[in-house]
């Protein structure tokens, strides 16, 4: 782009369908600097410097937001870094993420880790990303000063994390966190198993699905949950339910929003796509905690979705190296658990979706305002007057196979590999700005 007259704006995108926050319609998206600054209708007569027709068999889409993003750099960079998860999240449509506090090293639960965060993103951001902090056992006196700095709030966990440097918050300490947080009026993201009955579960796991899935009951999570919003309920803080795997949650959540309880909740691509009935022995690349559960549960969330119960949807991408998903024993207790799958994601919800008469007004809703909503995220999520001119060009009926091989994120392993699926990226701009994968136009995101 370039300096203009008041006459002539910066940008204009003209298309037959465009996903507003109030429905989808003809019209032409004006953009001057880095931002929207109207819409007009289809063929209003205005003069720009450079002009884009979408093709009539493809959408004008808000860039998509991704709030579940682990990034692991610095500390864990062979894991997944900022350059391959950034051009991973753009080639799916996103334009912002949210990185998550933990395995990367040092893990976001001080200042001075988020200091280290920021300087591993320089030069390396294909997309706008903002950072979450960390609630751990001992941190509490570094809470308010993440907040200041700008994080959009705290994860914890209420069972081990997987990391042993990342410790687990018991409902005390979630208790005493969400004090905290109310005072902030900060949120608190919670991975919610409960760890005595993750211990009481069976253990003895194999190469089949069916073992690791009996070692992660869908109780576990339903106890967490109800002590969390227990906790939510008698501090009156904002808590947020990351990654809803059991449908069997539903019920209290529903109940605890209709008393008032300040809550939002999220689920993940992988739970509204696969089955596990449907997961091969040793297949480990399916492994996620909490697991893949069974098809009438994956339904049911479907309908807790559609229904408002889900507010959002987020990938929570977490890789890992190859020989760490242990391929060579196909043994489901020794491999990490976590999905690769940042740039799968919006085509996952809009193909899985299809069976359930979801519009693409659902997908923006599911995977761009409602996250920008929950979390304060200003200026992104819908193509709005004011908002940043983060626009993805979508063609929804267009497919394609899933090739790992051809994925942007680091390491190449991804239960979608082979899948057919729907909703073909073929253009994004981030503030305005026409990017690609060799785009380097993304910039650190602060809470304002």
């Amino acid at each position: 782009m370039t300096p203009t007259t008041p006459t002539t704006h910066d940008l204009l995108i003209r298309a037959r369908r465009v996903v507003l926050p109030e429905g989808i319609r003809s019209a032409c998206v004006v953009v001057d600097g880095e931002t929207i600054t109207a819409i007009e209708d289809y063929d209003v007569d205005l003069q720009a410097t450079e002009k884009i027709d979408v093709p009539q068999d493809q959408v004008l889409m808000p860039g998509l937001v991704d709030s579940h993003v682990h990034v692991n750099e610095p500390g864990r960079t062979q894991w997944e870094g900022y350059e391959t998860a950034t051009r991973a999240a753009l080639a799916g449509g996103i334009t912002t993420i949210i990185d998550m506090p933990l395995n990367s090293s040092p893990p976001t639960t001080t200042v001075a880790a988020l200091d280290d965060k920021l300087a591993a993103t320089e030069g390396k951001l294909s997309v706008d990303v903002g950072f979450w902090g960390g609630a751990v056992p001992g941190n509490v006196q570094e809470l308010a000063p993440l907040w200041e700095r700008g994080v959009y709030g705290f994860k914890c966990f209420t069972a081990h994390s997987g990391i042993d440097e990342y410790g687990y918050l018991g409902y005390e300490g979630v208790r005493q966190v969400l004090e905290v947080l109310a005072g902030l009026d900060s949120v608190l993201i919670v991975h919610a198993e409960d760890p005595e009955a993750l211990a009481a579960a069976p253990q003895s796991i194999t190469d089949e699905y069916s073992t690791f899935l009996a070692s992660r009951p869908r109780a576990a999570e339903n106890m967490a949950i109800e002590q969390v919003l227990a906790a939510a309920r008698s501090t009156g803080a904002r808590v947020h339910i990351l990654h809803l795997s059991s449908a069997e949650a539903l019920p209290m959540i529903r109940a605890a929003k209709a008393d008032g309880v300040r809550l939002t909740v999220e689920t993940c691509p992988h739970y509204l796509t696969f089955a596990a009935q449907d997961i091969p022995n040793g297949a480990t690349e399916y492994k996620c905690c909490p697991p893949l559960r069974e098809e009438d549960n994956r339904r049911a969330l479907w309908e807790g979705l559609k229904d408002g119960t889900i507010d959002h949807i987020a990938s929570d991408h977490s890789p890992c190296t190859v020989d760490l998903k242990a391929k060579d024993s196909g043994d489901f207790g020794k491999a990490w658990g976590g999905v690769a799958s940042v740039q799968l994601g919006p085509a996952a919800v809009w193909t899985a979706g299809q069976e359930f008469g979801i519009e693409l007004t659902d997908l923006a809703r599911w995977f761009a305002s409602a996250p920008c909503r929950s979390f304060h995220v200003e200026g992104k999520g819908a193509i709005a007057v004011g908002n940043d001119a983060d626009l993805t060009i979508l063609a929804p009926e267009e497919t394609f196979v899933v090739d790992v091989e051809a994925l942007e994120h680091r390491n190449k392993i991804s239960p979608y590999n082979g899948r057919l699926l729907r909703g073909v990226v073929k253009r994004t701009l981030l503030r305005g700005w026409s990017v690609d994968r060799d785009t380097k136009a993304g910039r650190p995101l602060f809470r304002r």
